[in-house]
């Protein structure tokens, strides 16, 4: 097998190719950095090794408590997982050969003889002046741009910088890893000759939704206020007058850490609506879709008579998968009326070519729950019959009430919602310091308890429920519901929790 470096990107899990993706999906085991979005581990396998490396700031001689390793424990670490056999990712910050000591790992495991490849990244010296609207270079402004470390002893050692030499230089410097440096590189650099009132760029997590900037002038430097990790842009580029097109305010979620407990295929729009209103995102499948035990041969057999029904009720977009999955024919749907629960289901049958006839929760009918859509039913003619594609795990409110309306309900099994496997534990470990937990249906909130069992959150997360069968799902688990949504909508979830967040802080 092989190592592979994987360079990770500045901080925006969107900014990982599509090849380290490919790797971390495949890896056996991961040894990642600390800056590392932890979103990204969910990437990962649920049976690989995942170990936290990070070399935090030392407030101590003592070691961080999730195990930090000087190098040549990491590179020893490399090499014995290389020796076993399995494939490594070396997960880090940025691109593994810009200061990131890729190359001291690639030449480690080039002496043990370990077979190596490296995946670059998006290296965060040139994409977070990027993303905050500055180019390192610009025609008539800078021609050339110099990468630095925040290092400030003597030049002639291991590691150096001649700050002289590169204050003479021209162009823009970009340095990272300078934040606690950052007085004593603006004397130097103006000691070389660079002008007091250059401009300068701060950028403190850059590329993420927790982003801020800071634009002021050399001599002002050691006064900025932010934190690490930041990039710091010295030259005119910092300081051009055109903006990107996107706000540089934070979003109303910025800085919150929110998990979507929704199946893999069904959290893109609410992790999408998160992300939009700057929330950091943890998707945590606690729950997935199998097919019935006997395999849909009932479900199949179901489809094939649907023409003797009258109606056809879903209650999810996973009936309507599920159920076309089996359907041979389209024309078997001929002169069968469709009934839908919420706009979700609505659309997935739109996406096929089919018009819901009854939809709850559209308009005035009825609340887009089963009881809803029971209610806003017809009354059964002589005979009447509906045919109900339902999960495993389906309350009998929807039968139940049909039946009182004189209708003929045939239930079949389309599809088993079972538990997902566990995630990485440091995913788990985020998990339990989350600002927000979402749960979409009473099935992701029975998983979700059952997952964290034994499990202590390090802070009370805000629970958050798409409606009130979720919510009540979530009380009777012993859950204390912050938010339920009006409506049954990945924006409704946002909105609320928007609003309940500006409620707590008192804005």
């Amino acid at each position: 097998m092989t190592v592979y470096l994987v360079g990770a990107g500045p901080g925006d899990p969107g900014l990982l190719t599509r090849r380290g993706a490919e790797l971390l999906a495949q890896a056996d085991v991961v040894v990642h950095d600390r800056l590392i979005d932890p979103s990204l581990l969910a990437l990962v396998k649920p049976d690989a090794l995942v170990v936290d490396v990070g070399k935090r700031p030392a407030a101590s001689s003592e070691r961080a408590f999730s195990g930090e390793r000087r190098q040549t424990e990491i590179n020893a670490l490399l090499i014995e997982h290389g020796r076993a056999g399995r494939t490594v990712v070396r997960l880090k910050g940025g691109d593994p050969f810009v200061f990131g000591r890729g190359g001291e790992e690639a030449e480690a495991l080039h002496r043990a003889g370990i077979p190596w490849d490296i995946v670059p990244g998006v290296s965060s010296a040139f994409a977070v002046p990027a993303v905050a609207g500055i180019p390192v270079t610009h025609r008539g402004v800078s021609t050339s741009v110099t990468v630095v470390t925040g290092h400030v002893g003597d030049p002639t050692a291991d590691g150096g910088v001649d700050w002289d030499a590169i204050g003479r230089a021209g162009g823009t410097l970009v340095i990272l890893m300078g934040m606690a440096t950052r007085a004593e590189i603006a004397e130097r650099l103006q000691a070389a000759g660079r002008s007091p009132s250059t401009p300068v760029a701060v950028i403190e997590w850059g590329t993420t939704r927790s982003q801020r900037i800071e634009r002021t002038t050399l001599d002002r430097l050691g006064g900025v206020a932010l934190g690490s990790p930041a990039v710091i842009v010295v030259g005119p580029v910092s300081d051009l007058p055109f903006r990107p097109t996107l706000p540089e305010a934070a979003g109303p979620l910025s800085g919150w850490t929110v998990v979507v407990t929704r199946a893999p295929h069904q959290a893109g729009s609410l992790s999408a609506a998160l992300k939009e209103a700057g929330a950091t995102v943890v998707e945590l499948p606690v729950i997935d879709i199998a097919p019935p035990d006997d395999g849909g041969v009932a479900l199949a057999d179901a489809a094939s008579r649907a023409r003797e029904y009258d109606w056809l009720a879903f209650t999810s977009t996973n009936a309507v998968r599920a159920f076309m999955g089996v359907l041979t024919d389209v024309r078997l749907l001929a002169g069968v009326k469709l009934a839908a629960v919420g706009a979700a289901t609505e659309a997935e049958l739109a996406s096929r070519g089919l018009r819901a006839d009854l939809v709850a929760g559209r308009g005035r009918v009825g609340d887009s729950t089963a009881a809803g859509l029971a209610e806003a039913f017809p009354a059964a003619p002589v005979g009447g019959r509906v045919l109900f594609p339902r999960s495993s795990l389906a309350r009998e409110d929807l039968s139940v009430a049909l039946r009182a309306k004189g209708w003929v309900v045939d239930e079949v099994e389309a599809y088993r919602t079972v538990d997902a496997a566990p995630p990485a534990g440091p995913v788990l470990d985020v998990v339990l310091r989350a600002d927000a937990v979402t749960f979409t249906s009473p099935s992701t909130v029975q998983a979700f308890v059952r997952m964290t069992q034994g499990c202590t959150p390090l802070v009370r997360p805000m629970v958050v429920c798409i409606g009130p069968v979720t919510a009540r799902a979530a009380r009777q688990a012993g859950l204390e519901v912050d938010v339920e949504s009006s409506d049954p909508s990945a924006a409704a979830m946002v909105r609320g929790l928007i609003e309940r967040r500006a409620k707590r802080s008192g804005r």
